[in-house]
């Protein structure tokens, strides 16, 4: 049998969660269930100095997205199994929530921010599908679908089907959001704003530089 705290780090780990990011994410489930969590309750999980009680592991259940079960330990699924169990309907509104990680340049590639710049909602049967997370637009490459200060949600994944619009790092730290054709000597990343020349880099470039997808984007949040 696992522990509390091996899980809570696990999940941190896989869903590159800083403590403060799930402070942020608990707030509101604090407010709903009326349920105290603070940075010493996390951190004191975290360092495995205490475990959580029964009303802390149903708030990090929520947080997290997992069986209250295998939150504590117990070598059971993950994940519920919507067929057997009957979810909340509020709860599936509400979704599960992910970081907005940084600015993404819609251009010329800038190196992406790592800090927190807002949350965003996803719905909850998508919790089964991989890992997500949002990125900012800098930038009017891709206009007229996506603009400046638009939000794009990416599903984590190394590769990409000719005309996915993905999200990759160039040399290493830049990040950019193109459109992606697979060639046979080498890749573009092409641009919607045809006032931008496609990006072509060479099957040797793509290893040398390197050129990593690191997602998917598979949906655009805009704001008016």
């Amino acid at each position: 049998m696992a522990t509390s705290t091996e899980r809570i780090n696990q999940l941190m780990k896989e869903k590159r969660l800083r403590q403060i990011d799930v402070l942020n994410l608990a707030k509101p489930l604090q407010e709903k269930y009326n349920i105290k969590f603070s940075k010493s309750h996390l951190s004191q999980y975290v360092n495995g100095k205490s475990n959580p009680d029964n009303e802390k592991i149903f708030l990090l259940s929520k947080v997290f997205g997992v069986t209250e079960a295998w939150l504590s330990g117990y070598n059971v699924p993950r994940y519920e199994r919507l067929e057997e169990t009957k979810i909340n309907a509020s709860l599936t509104q509400q979704g599960l929530q992910i970081p907005v990680l940084g600015i993404v340049a819609a251009g010329i590639p800038i190196s992406a921010v790592e800090d927190i710049l807002d949350y965003e909602e996803i719905p909850l049967t998508w919790q089964n599908q991989g890992e997500f997370f949002g990125l900012r637009i800098k930038g009017d490459s891709m206009k007229p679908d996506i603009n400046d200060g638009d939000t794009v949600i990416v599903r984590q994944q190394s590769t990409a089907n000719n005309g996915d619009v993905v999200i990759a790092l160039v040399n290493g730290d830049d990040a950019t959001c193109k459109k992606f054709e697979k060639l046979d000597n080498g890749i573009m990343l092409i641009s919607n704003n045809s006032e931008y020349s496609p990006m072509y880099f060479s099957n040797e470039e793509v290893v040398t530089k390197p050129v990593v997808i690191i997602g998917r984007v598979v949906e655009l949040r805009r704001k008016f």
